[in-house]
């Protein structure tokens, strides 16, 4: 069988032993296509629900998908999947990263990476076209993630692309990020996990094989396509609150390898250093640091910095931060309690000691690096006060884009492991478009300069959502259905793997002037790998994975309508402030302007959306469980059969 569009190889390493084997890519690649399919099925075959995080049979899977390593579509991101510490009781978790690493995985002949056991000193595997060497990293442990993989690059040639972990990793910090060429992370708490097995880094050497492409001059024109619908300026500049100052200088473009670039761009400070700078770890200690200093200053810069090299997520310590400092206001800790100058918010100092305490588990940072609400427990009922709703179900993030304000959000938020990023973009960004057209344009990325009415955002709903009541913020009608579109699709783009800015286009005109085009992704994997499969024929792969994925967290402890659930905050406290939507605004059923601030999640409205949701997944509606008949269906056979073993699964919805 033709390998049109994989390297047609996945690699198994067993650091415990030393052995390596390798398996096609093809055995996966009919079912799961790449990236978080095939990394989720590898789980779920090597895995077991008795497994730990940090136990040696956790398997940690780094997988590309079919379109890595071919130009212009933003197709060359990876996943890292993996059991993780994070999550409470411990649970399988994920990470998707860009930059180059990816595609240099695919040019040195690998689709993914299965690495299990753990090593008794600390290792690097570097994986090149003669094969793989395991070799020592002792001279490394200990050692950040920037100078890790300046130190590689230095030994082992410029060309190569490094993902490494820094001292949180090592020191088994829960929320310890992967850090990869290009400053890419990778959260969710693998950091730790590959901390546990030794491994500081996987250094990979490609040389420059040429993905294949079963149908090119088709492949070529949907890229002509893609490129039209995109235009030429896909979004406006964020710069995180930087001061700018010779601009030329400072400020690079530093798209992902293979894309036509959004707003990912690297910063050289005053002193020399230079990394990217976007997004939240632009700007998550932009108003801190003007409120310290009364000025713009390269301090956030740093603050992002220090974050990489340590190895630790922003978002993680952005919510860490608010607490801390809301306990500080509220008199229940001090710097001398914690040894963090909290009172200095804002300054260098304070960033500096907090990422180093957490990353390091000293003194009230090992409390920390437990994870938020391991802190927030230590501290007591006061300090659980001070919680209320600044961060998300699992504590690794703030408790953004919530259901109080996007109805369409509420079974994403309930079903998923660890805040889910991608998957809530697409459930709340065409209210963000719309609402730019009735209040101005705010400065949140987009990927056109398209208005989109109220007609428009009915057509987006219809074709991306399920149906056209979803845009109607004033009920909780066709939210059920948004969140499973929603969920069935981006699982399906997690598998190509398309990034989350640019996939799917939902908000430019497609060839008939109507807003959005579903179609593109599915014509590009077949005309990639010579398989036709259409948009409603890719869906059904992504509620494929979403069915695994659901499976592996059922059998985990997971156990259906009792753990669907929004953090209670959302049910309890008034919304009074949205990141993003300042307003609050969101459109009626006529497209009137209705506020939501002071709302709640309705408990009974939710549970009857539950009831709907789980009718449209074709699970049981009792328990939340899957039914044996769905997951026959899926081709999920083998699946169906080990949780009927476990009692875990409904013989009939």
């Amino acid at each position: 069988m033709a390998t049109f569009g994989y390297a047609g190889t996945i690699l198994r390493i067993d650091l415990s032993s030393g052995r390596k084997t390798a398996i096609s890519t093809l055995d996966y690649a009919d079912r799961f296509v790449g990236g978080k399919g095939v990394a989720t099925k590898i789980y779920w075959d090597e895995v077991g629900p008795e497994v730990g995080a940090f136990d040696e049979r956790n398997t940690l899977i780094f997988a590309t998908g079919p379109l890595a390593g071919l130009p212009t579509l933003g197709g060359s991101r990876w996943e890292v999947c993996g059991k993780s510490p994070m999550l409470t009781p411990e649970h399988f978790s994920y990470c998707n990263l860009g930059g180059t690493w990816g595609a240099e995985l695919k040019f040195a002949g690998y689709d993914a990476i299965a690495v299990q056991g753990k090593s008794e000193k600390p290792v690097y595997l570097f994986l090149h076209d003669d094969g793989l060497e395991i070799k020592d990293a002792s001279s490394l442990w200990g050692k950040g993630t920037i100078e890790t993989r300046e130190i590689l690059k230095s030994e082992l040639g410029n060309s190569v692309r490094v993902v490494t972990i820094g001292p949180a990793g090592e020191n088994l910090v829960v929320n310890a990020n992967l850090v990869a060429d290009n400053d890419s992370n990778g959260s969710g708490g693998l950091g730790a996990a590959m901390g546990s097995k030794k491994l500081k880094a996987i250094v990979v050497k490609g040389a420059k094989k040429k993905v294949e492409v079963a149908q090119p001059e088709r492949f070529r024109e949907l890229i002509k396509y893609f490129r039209k619908l995109r235009g030429s300026k896909v979004y406006p500049e964020l710069v995180g609150g930087l001061p700018i100052q010779g601009e030329g200088t400072q400020w690079k473009n530093a798209p992902c390898f293979g894309c036509i670039g959004c707003f990912r761009k690297t910063y050289k400070a005053e002193n020399g250093q230079e990394g990217k700078n976007m997004c939240h770890p632009a700007a998550f200690y932009v108003a801190r640091a003007q409120a310290y200093h009364g000025e713009p200053t390269e301090v956030p810069f740093y603050a992002n910095r220090l974050c990489n090299e340590y190895g630790l997520n922003t978002m993680t310590i952005d919510v860490i931060m608010y607490w801390l400092e809301k306990c500080y206001k509220a008199g229940i800790l001090s710097d001398e309690k914690t040894g963090i100058p909290i009172s200095r918010s804002g300054s260098l100092e304070y960033v500096e000691t907090l990422v180093r305490k957490v990353a390091l588990r000293d003194g009230f940072g090992d409390i920390l690096a437990q994870g938020l609400f391991k802190a927030v427990e230590w501290v007591g009922p006061q300090g659980k006060e001070q919680l209320g709703d600044l961060a998300c179900k699992t504590g690794d993030s703030l408790g953004m884009d919530t259901a109080r304000l996007y109805p369409t959000t509420a079974m994403i938020h309930a079903m998923e492991p660890r805040w889910p990023i991608g998957l809530i973009h697409k459930a709340f960004w065409p209210f963000m478009w719309w609402r730019d057209s009735v209040v101005g344009i705010d400065k949140i990325a987009r990927a056109t300069a398209e208005t989109v009415s109220f007609d428009d955002l009915r057509t987006i709903a219809k074709r991306f959502w399920g149906s056209e009541v979803a845009a109607d913020v004033s009920t909780y009608e066709g939210k059920a259905l948004a969140g499973k579109s929603v969920q069935d699709r981006e699982h399906a783009n997690e598998c190509l793997i398309l990034c989350d800015l640019m996939w799917p286009i939902m908000d430019a005109r497609d060839s008939h002037g109507r807003m959005g085009e579903p179609t593109l992704e599915s014509k590009i994997l077949s005309a990639v790998t010579g398989r036709e499969v259409d948009e409603e024929g890719l869906c059904k792969i992504g509620e494929r994975v979403f069915n695994l994925k659901r499976a592996i967290l059922v059998r985990e402890g997971h156990r259906g309508r009792d753990f669907d659930s929004l953090p209670e905050f959302m049910y309890t406290i008034p919304l009074y402030f949205d990141w993003k939507n300042l307003e609050c605004v969101v459109p009626g059923k006529k497209g009137e302007v209705i506020c939501k601030l002071g709302s709640v999640v309705d408990r009974e409205g939710f549970e009857r959306m539950k009831d709907e949701y789980y009718q449209l997944r074709q699970w049981d509606v009792g328990t939340g469980l899957q039914t044996k008949s769905k997951l026959n269906e899926l081709g999920l056979g083998d699946v169906a059969q080990d949780l009927e073993q476990r009692g875990l699964i409904a013989l009939s919805g």
